[in-house]
């Protein structure tokens, strides 16, 4: 299993000197994610690893995460990510666990854009504008009247936009540099700059 908890900084682009090629990254700030716990098939039913990341003051955090982050100290992140490991808890995951080349997938919260309309949310086409027309950008008929007599549940209407879980699958490390724990993703990630990514090795054979 291969997986660690970022910080997503923002985008830029690489220029290669030989081909002229100009490469758009994303540079994700990734560990050191200490290991919290290792999860067995025999103590908890499946596998998996949790990962601290992020270490802030004690009074940050409440004493039930306290309890679970135990010898990790206080962060402000844990997260699982589960797969078999080698490591055992204490050990710190580190962004030379991926290497230029490798297919991953990342996971987070995408940027929120408030309340939007049918058009901005769900690509409605708009209505006519000619003379008297009062349908332009109306989400239009949203059920019939007499029968059932009531709006069915999950369509699509106007509401909150964005600031769901969102994952990118397909993308690519381009470079890693373990001096200042960064990796350089080809490619856009979900999320703010500064928002919290979950990076995975992409098997292909499941999505987060």
């Amino acid at each position: 299993m291969k997986g660690i908890v970022g910080k997503k900084l923002g985008m830029t682009q690489l220029f290669d000197a030989e081909t002229g090629e100009v490469t758009p990254v994303t540079v994700i700030e990734a560990g050191p994610c200490p290991i919290v716990r290792v999860k067995t098939v025999d103590s908890d039913g499946y596998e998996a690893v949790q990962l601290a990341f992020d270490p802030v003051a004690e009074r940050k955090v409440t004493k039930a995460r306290l309890g679970q982050l135990g010898e990790a100290g206080a962060h402000r992140k844990l997260v699982e990510f589960r797969g078999t490991t080698e490591l055992t808890p204490g050990e710190a995951v580190t962004v030379e666990t991926f290497e230029p080349g490798d297919r991953i997938k990342i996971s987070g919260i995408g940027i929120g854009k408030g309340f939007a309309g049918t058009i901005k949310r769900h690509n409605f086409h708009r209505g006519p504008v000619s003379h008297g027309s009062h349908n332009i950008r109306k989400p239009g008929s949203i059920g019939a009247s007499a029968t059932p007599a009531r709006v069915f549940k999950g369509v699509k209407m106007a509401g909150r936009m964005g600031g769901k879980r969102v994952t990118q699958v397909g993308l690519t490390v381009h470079e890693v540099d373990p001096q200042r724990n960064l990796l350089l993703v080809k490619g856009a990630v979900p999320g703010p700059k500064n928002g919290y990514v979950e990076v995975r090795e992409d098997t292909g054979r499941g999505r987060a």
